[in-house]
């Protein structure tokens, strides 16, 4: 007869800690109080968060149409909506590929290069020049020691990479989605984009002069060439590590490609 601990042990699972990343039964989940979780709309599970409280367990639940709640970084899809799930805010609904297979591009290789140059690499997690908690290239921590990511401390270059590529999915989403399908951009205008977007953020993207100036159809290159250098800007003061990005962005932007990024083809 084998045992209950022997079974145990068979059955792989993910622990996290309060407001960490969890995986019950191969669902992606997080760890909160069972009371969040239901208010939330969720499931708790327990056995999964074993260093918090009784009351903390791991928080799975479905959202939107045919999505389920899961951090950011292990959405695959791209297709990522606010609001819809409980627990912190890098824990969002991970919808299906919007448009089936006309979901958000990913970026060339000369963008991913441009972001690495500027974000640098840092094995384990640190303050940024403005004291947010980072890892990575540029990964923001959603939870406390940044336990949402996927990999053991410190990380790898290769490691780093993927977690990258993963993060960029929510810039590139935010990106298509705010620029209309009438706006044609090249694969490195789109990158420059995508770059800038996951510097400053999705929210101050969407809502910017830039975005705006390129719906009203004007000239993609001036309109770059005009509005990043504005955004040079941290705590109030000009950041030359954001004036030298910035730079690059627009020279990325302005080189030529026949590779058609937005809309995105299907």
């Amino acid at each position: 007869m084998i045992s209950l601990a022997v079974l145990l042990l068979a059955v792989p699972r993910v622990l996290g800690a309060l407001n960490g990343a969890c995986t019950a039964n191969g669902t992606p989940g997080v760890c909160l109080t069972t009371s969040t979780c239901s208010s939330g709309g969720g499931t708790s599970h327990p056995g999964f968060c074993p260093s918090d409280p009784t009351d903390v367990q791991c928080c799975t639940a479905t959202c939107g149409s045919g999505g389920r709640c899961e951090f950011d970084t292990s959405c695959t899809t791209g297709n990522i909506a606010s609001g819809l799930c409980p627990g912190p805010t890098g824990f969002r609904c991970c919808l299906p590929a919007a448009g089936g297979s006309c979901g958000a591009p990913a970026v060339n290789a000369a963008t991913l290069s441009l972001i690495k140059q500027f974000e640098g690499f840092v094995a384990s997690p640190a303050p940024d020049p403005i004291g947010l908690p980072t890892v990575g290239y540029g990964h923001l921590c959603q939870t406390s020691g940044c336990s949402e990511v996927p990999f053991s401390f410190p990380l790898t270059e290769s490691e780093a990479s993927t977690l990258l590529v993963s993060d960029l999915r929510t810039f590139q989403t935010c990106i298509t989605n705010d620029i209309n399908s009438s706006i044609r951009l090249n694969a490195n205008q789109y990158g420059a984009l995508v770059s800038w977007a996951f510097n400053e953020g999705c929210g101050a993207a969407g809502t910017s002069t830039l975005i705006a100036r390129l719906n009203n159809g004007e000239d993609p290159n001036t309109v770059a060439a005009q509005e990043l250098p504005k955004w040079v800007f941290a705590g109030g003061q000009v950041l030359q590590g954001l004036v030298n990005r910035r730079n690059a962005e627009i020279k990325l932007f302005q080189t030529a490609s026949s590779v058609i990024a937005h809309p995105p083809p299907c």
